[in-house]
């Protein structure tokens, strides 16, 4: 069993009769055919499609999610000395754009139900050095933002929404990546909307500031040879844009096919007894871009489960607040080093396990995890 099956998908028939790994070959002959391999048109049509899928007027196309996430910031103003809210449950990539900047990352505990950032702690967490706000809508759902948007409102503070693993989720029938100042997203190749390399975008509602960030993925260039603001080489390449174009034919099939799965994974799960199943916060849709339960003795239930071929992971072992490349970065660092500051990520990493998913996992591979994530649980007490 594959934990994500890239290459069922590529399998898959469009509405034109055709495979998509066909659709793919046909972009990639098209870009050799033009031969523009740095901002081809490609860039441009992705740059569209994608704004329209956010319900967003500007979407800006850069060359990772980390990259969105750092010129985001970049286009903010964040600069060394000011202070980031964020997240101590996410990838290192969250935190790693803030610490390049010599900006400091303050951390605030997750919601215990959506492993997401609990905003009832936010407030707390601002000072006058706060520059702007980064919730990550992880695992596939997207923060709480109407809560988190208030607050930051009040304060006259920017938010960044870090969509990594969210495109296409909803809340109150709105897109994740558009319920912000800026959204962010990945084209990982495991993520909901991969390519075959790297990849991200930015978006937001704001022209000035999609200009400001457009200029900055391109050095900074605002006309060919000058340059306005210090930027970076940060722009999607025309190759990977044409494959998440054709990618995007099968999406909204398979946005749907995850949220399917999503639930029928979670009823299997819950009649066998296991009832730490994903819980989507009302007015919330999931992508699931990974399918998390939480156990006991971790270690010994994914040794089960890998005898039994079902393969898992762990999003994520350590809190960005103890890694050593971050221990000093932030206020509340040294303090993690004793006593977890942040007690429900500290209890959710060292719990939670990932388990197969995506758009094409048969009810047989769902009905084989059921049953070998329960014997797990049972014969480790998990």
């Amino acid at each position: 069993m594959q934990f994500i099956d890239l290459k069922v998908q590529q399998q898959q028939r469009l509405a034109d009769g055709r495979s998509l790994r066909e659709t793919i070959d046909a972009r990639i002959a098209a870009v050799l055919d033009h031969g523009q391999y740095i901002l081809g048109p490609e860039v441009a049509e992705l740059e569209q499609r994608l704004a329209a899928y956010v319900g967003v007027e500007h979407c800006v196309a850069v060359a990772s999610g980390t990259d969105a996430l750092l010129i985001a910031l970049l286009a903010l103003g964040v600069q060394a000395g000011d202070e980031v809210i964020t997240t101590p449950f996410s990838f290192i990539a969250t935190v790693e754009t803030i610490a390049l900047l010599g900006a400091l990352p303050v951390y605030v505990d997750i919601d215990p139900t959506t492993y997401n950032l609990d905003p009832i702690l936010l407030e707390a967490a601002i000072t006058a050095r706060t520059r702007a706000i980064i919730p990550v809508s992880l695992y596939g759902q997207p923060v709480d933002f109407g809560a988190i948007n208030a607050i930051a409102e009040r304060h006259g503070i920017p938010v960044i929404e870090d969509g990594a693993q969210s495109f296409e989720s909803t809340q109150h029938g709105r897109s994740s990546c558009g319920l912000s100042t800026i959204g962010t997203t990945s084209f990982f190749p495991s993520k909901p909307l991969g390519g075959y390399g790297d990849g991200g975008a930015c978006f937001t509602a704001d022209g000035e500031l999609a200009e400001r960030m457009r200029r900055i993925s391109r050095h900074g260039q605002s006309r060919r040879y000058f340059h306005t603001d210090l930027g970076m080489n940060g722009r999607i390449d025309t190759l990977q844009a044409a494959i998440v174009l054709a990618k995007l034919e099968l999406f909204e099939a398979e946005v749907e096919a995850r949220g399917r799965i999503g639930t029928e994974l979670s009823a299997m799960l819950q009649a066998a007894g296991i009832n730490s199943t994903p819980r989507l916060a009302p007015g919330n849709t999931s992508v699931y871009a990974q399918y998390t339960i939480q156990v006991q003795n971790r270690a010994t239930v994914q040794a089960a489960l890998k005898e039994q071929g079902i393969p898992t992971a762990v999003h994520y072992p350590t809190l960005l607040c103890q890694q050593p490349a971050l221990t000093s970065r932030g206020p509340c660092d040294q303090l993690c080093q004793q006593t977890c500051s942040c007690p429900v990520a500290q209890a959710a990493s060292e719990r939670v396990l990932s388990l197969p998913m995506h758009p094409y996992l048969s009810e047989a591979d769902q009905g084989r995890i059921t049953a070998a994530v329960a014997q797990a649980v049972v014969q480790v007490g998990g």
